[in-house]
């Protein structure tokens, strides 16, 4: 009886068992056909490659090509400008990189306006060293080397000033940066710009030194060479270094006088002297 009673709960198992794969199987099939059915009843969304960030990129930096890709966007919802093509927006084998106008969050579609032409940087804010800081100095045609600074070139600068009662010329900076001329931040430039200001790169405690200099006397730029880097160390000239320290004494005038009394008075006339 016992045998009976267990085979009857194993043959049970095995039915109810078998029953619910059938049952799964079934809801499975359904559930793909009503997957299909929605897919074959949606309308095709057609896509197109968009340039976007692969990370974030911050004002001044320079896109690189793994700052780039390309991702799939809605044709019809493409951003107006949008680059489509890697090569439009990096360029081709040796192009200079673009810099970034507008800061780019990761995965935000690059536009035109976001950023620069190939070899363009951003501006001066973009080319200053952390720490550093832009000072303007005006400058004229005897005073800026006569039109020949470029940005990029190296000046040292001469403060000419009164010192004590004695008007002394000082070298108050050596190989000072220039990151404008003018308004002209393209050191690829062929003329010659007769400037009325230069912009340099110096630290903000130089820059506290150069308003000083530049209220208390007139400052003089004098042009490096490309690869000169010697520092002479500070010095001051003044007039007798110039011309020295001897005194010429200059021979005096004879002077010829005629005494004359009038009763108890004296009286000295000064007259010509007689021609030897």
């Amino acid at each position: 009886m016992r045998i009976v009673f267990a085979l009857v709960l194993l043959i049970g198992i095995g039915l109810a068992g078998a029953a619910a794969y059938l049952a799964q199987q079934t809801f499975g099939e359904l559930e793909a056909d009503l997957a299909q059915a929605r897919r074959n009843n949606m309308p095709s969304i057609e896509l197109v490659g968009v340039a976007v960030a692969t990370r974030e990129l911050n004002f001044g930096s320079f896109l690189r090509p793994g700052d780039v890709k390309l991702i799939g966007w809605p044709k019809d919802n493409v951003p107006s400008g949008a680059f489509t093509d890697l090569e439009k927006i990096i360029g081709g084998e040796g192009a200079e990189p673009r810099a970034i106008l507008i800061g780019i969050v990761k995965d935000e579609p690059i536009l035109p306006h976001k950023v620069t032409a190939f070899g363009e940087d951003a501006g001066v804010r973009s080319r200053l060293a952390p720490g550093m800081r832009a000072f303007t100095i005006n400058i004229n045609v005897s005073t800026g080397v006569s039109g020949f600074l470029q940005p990029n070139d190296r000046v040292d600068v001469y403060w000419t000033g009164d010192d004590g009662g004695r008007t002394i010329t000082r070298l108050i900076l050596e190989g000072v940066r220039l990151i404008a001329v003018d308004q002209v931040e393209n050191s690829d430039i062929s003329r010659t710009i007769l400037a009325r200001n230069v912009t340099v790169e110096v630290s903000p405690q130089v820059v506290a030194e150069l308003t000083q200099a530049q209220q208390t006397g007139r400052l003089t730029l004098s042009l490096r060479g490309a690869e000169d880097d010697v520092l002479t160390g500070v010095f001051a000239v003044d007039q007798t270094d110039i011309i020295g320290n001897e005194t010429i004494a200059v021979e005096a005038k004879p002077v010829c006088t005629l005494r004359t009394r009038k009763g108890a008075e004296v009286v000295v006339v000064e007259v010509p002297c007689p021609q030897e």
